[in-house]
């Protein structure tokens, strides 16, 4: 397969543009730790996440709510440092931003300064619109995240598929165009019906980045443990699968055990 892209040794903000306008798919993934992303490295992938959902996949916790500033930092310090083309963005962990702009540029600067990373991702429409113009004027790209926002949860009671009635998808709409013209880089749209992400991405010029969002938007993300099948408990109707390694893994572990406990490992060679 051919790429619009294949001369880009680094993707930024204005090349996933020029990605939109020439119709070429965006393709993102999560990454929490060096060594998955050394092998992320090897690929052609166009944006790295390094997302909240650290605080289930890598910490165990049921949502996204008690990852810290101080762990989203180290975490993406080593995705940072496996990373040399992809675009790598930070999400910006509950109660760093909503309802205290100045908290929130602070937030961000830290997460550029220590990290490395080039850009950061926020939940949320008009009501954190502060908090984003805040951010921007500093010269801090941001990626907005509309639909089902994860660290509002609790406030929605349920992760089912948000803006089915016409009343919560004209605001969602709404708030697509408010971010857009605050100057967000990118949006990604979270358990939306399709048909809205297609609108949302016709109407709206930056990319559109979509997670259980359909095939009319401008690009997909997926967490990297998931479409592995290294989370096996997690399988939302948009997952596909590209690997069972969850399996493959515990069959190594299993033969490494066995393998110790009959004295099969370490053998003559693998001694000094």
């Amino acid at each position: 397969m051919a790429y619009l892209q294949t001369d880009v040794t680094k993707v930024t903000t204005k090349v996933l543009q020029n990605m939109k306008l020439h119709g070429e798919k965006i393709a993102m993934l999560t990454a929490y730790d060096y060594s998955m992303a050394q092998l992320i490295n090897r690929t052609k992938i166009d944006v790295v996440l390094v997302g909240d959902s650290a605080a289930n996949v890598m910490e165990g916790y049921q949502t996204t709510l008690p990852i810290t500033l101080d762990e989203m930092i180290v975490y993406a310090s080593s995705v940072t440092r496996a990373i040399s083309r992809a675009l790598v963005v930070v999400d910006m962990p509950f109660g760093t931003y909503q309802g205290n702009s100045k908290q929130a540029l602070a937030s961000a600067i830290r997460i550029m300064k220590e990290t490395g990373a080039d850009a950061v991702k926020l939940e949320g429409g008009e009501e954190v619109l502060e908090s984003i113009q805040r951010i921007l004027s500093a010269g801090i790209p941001v990626m907005g995240h509309l639909g089902l926002t994860p660290q509002s949860i609790n406030k929605f009671g349920t992760y089912a598929v948000r803006a089915t009635e016409p009343d919560e998808a004209q605001r969602l709409l709404h708030d697509a165009h408010v971010l857009q013209h605050a100057g967000c880089f990118a949006l990604v749209l979270e358990k939306i019906p399709a048909a809205l992400a297609a609108t949302i991405s016709s109407e709206i010029k930056i990319p559109i980045i979509g997670i259980g969002a359909g095939p009319h938007v401008d690009g997909q993300v997926l967490v990297l443990q998931d479409m592995l099948g290294i989370t096996q408990q997690f399988k939302p109707r948009y997952l596909r699968l590209y690997g069972t390694f969850g399996d493959d893994i515990s069959s190594a572990i299993q033969q490494y055990v066995s393998d110790v406990k009959t004295s099969n490992f370490p053998n003559e060679k693998e001694q000094y």
